[in-house]
C-alpha cells in the first residue's frame, strides 16, 4: 500500500497540474470508487461540475483538492490508485474508474484520471473540508508536517505497552507511516518491533523520529518506492527507493551493517524484517 512518501509524490505532482483549473465533467466508470460517497455516482458528479480547485493537501495517507465552495475532493490511493493526466483523447488504461475533464487557467483541457485495479482506494466529495475534511479529523500528523508535536508522540507512546512498530502504525498517534517504512526506521534505530513504547526512553524515541523523517525524506527525493507497475507518480513514472532499502524485502540477505541474514516474521497479516543481532528481540513480548 502507498505510504506517506508515495501519497506526498502525487499531491505534489496534482498541486503542479491542477491548482486554478475549473472541473467542467466528471464521469465515473465504476461506482466502487466512489462508495464512501453518499450522494452516489451522479451526485457526486453533480457536486463537483463546475467547481474551481484552489489548492491539494494531504494528512497522512489521504489527499483531498480543496475546491472554491469550501468543499473538498478526498482520495485515497489504497492498494493500487493512481491518480494520472492526459491530453483528451489518449487511449483509456484498463482499469479507469473515474475520468474528470478540467479547464486550466491556461483554457486547455486536460484530463485527471482514477485509475485502480484492485479498487480498495476511492474518492468522495467532503462538504466544507477544504481546510480538513471531516472524515479524517482523528487522523494524527505526520512526521515531515511542521506542526508535528515531537514532545506529544513521545508522551504518549511512553504510556503504551504495545510493540513500537505497532505504534508507528497506529495512524491515530502518528500517520503516513507504513508497514516498509516503519521497519527501515527501525533497523536504523537498532530497535525491534516489540520493544514496547513505555521501555524506551524519550532520547531513544526523539531519535526513531530523527530516522522515520530521514527514510521518509530519501523516498521523497527518489520518488517513492514501487515494487511494481501499481504505484507511479501523476505521470506514469515509478519510483526506485526500493533500490535503497535495508530491511524491508531483504530477507536473507546480509544486513548492511554487521552481515547477519534479514530475518522475516508474521506481522498483523504482514510481514516483518528486522536483523535479529542489530535489532534484539525483547525478552517478554508486549500484548497488542
Amino acid at each position: 500500500m502507498p505510504e506517506l512518501p508515495e501519497v506526498e509524490v502525487v499531491r505534489a505532482g496534482l498541486q503542479r497540474h491542477v491548482v486554478g483549473s475549473t472541473i467542467v465533467a466528471v464521469e465515473v466508470l465504476h461506482p466502487r470508487p466512489v462508495r464512501r460517497d453518499h450522494r452516489g455516482p451522479t451526485g457526486f458528479a453533480a457536486a463537483l461540475t463546475g467547481q474551481r480547485i484552489d489548492a491539494v493537501r494531504r494528512r497522512g495517507k489521504y489527499f483531498w483538492l480543496a475546491l472554491a465552495n469550501g468543499d473538498a475532493l478526498l482520495g485515497h490511493l489504497g492498494m493500487s490508485g493512481q491518480m494520472l493526466f492526459h491530453e483528451p483523447g489518449a487511449p483509456d488504461e484498463r482499469h479507469l474508474r473515474v475520468r474528470f475533464t478540467l479547464a486550466t487557467p491556461a483554457g486547455r483541457p486536460l484530463e485527471m484520471r482514477f485509475v485502480d485495479q484492485r479498487m480498495f482506494g476511492g474518492l468522495a466529495v467532503s462538504a466544507g473540508g477544504a481546510d480538513l475534511p471531516t472524515e479524517i479529523v482523528h487522523i494524527a500528523r505526520d512526521p515531515i508536517d511542521p506542526e508535528f508535536d515531537d514532545e506529544e508522540f513521545v508522551r504518549r507512546t511512553r504510556r503504551r505497552t504495545s510493540g513500537i512498530k505497532r505504534l508507528l502504525l497506529d495512524q491515530g498517534l502518528v500517520s503516513g507511516v507504513g508497514n516498509i517504512y516503519a521497519d527501515e526506521a527501525l533497523w536504523r534505530a537498532r530497535l525491534h518491533g516489540e520493544r514496547p513504547g513505555d521501555r524506551l526512553t524519550r532520547p531513544v524515541l526523539r531519535e526513531l523520529l530523527g530516522h522515520v523523517r530521514a527514510v521518509m525524506g530519501e523516498a521523497l527525493a527518489q520518488g517513492g518506492t514501487s515494487f511494481d507497475a501499481l504505484y507511479v507518480n501523476v505521470n506514469g513514472e515509478s519510483g526506485y527507493f526500493d533500490r535503497s532499502l535495508d530491511a524491508y524485502g531483504q530477507e536473507g540477505k546480509p544486513c548492511r551493517r554487521c552481515g547477519t541474514p534479514i530475518r522475516r516474521v508474521a506481522f498483523m497479516n504482514r510481514s516483518s524484517y528486522f536483523c535479529p543481532r542489530c535489532q534484539r528481540r525483547p525478552r517478554t513480548v508486549p500484548h497488542a
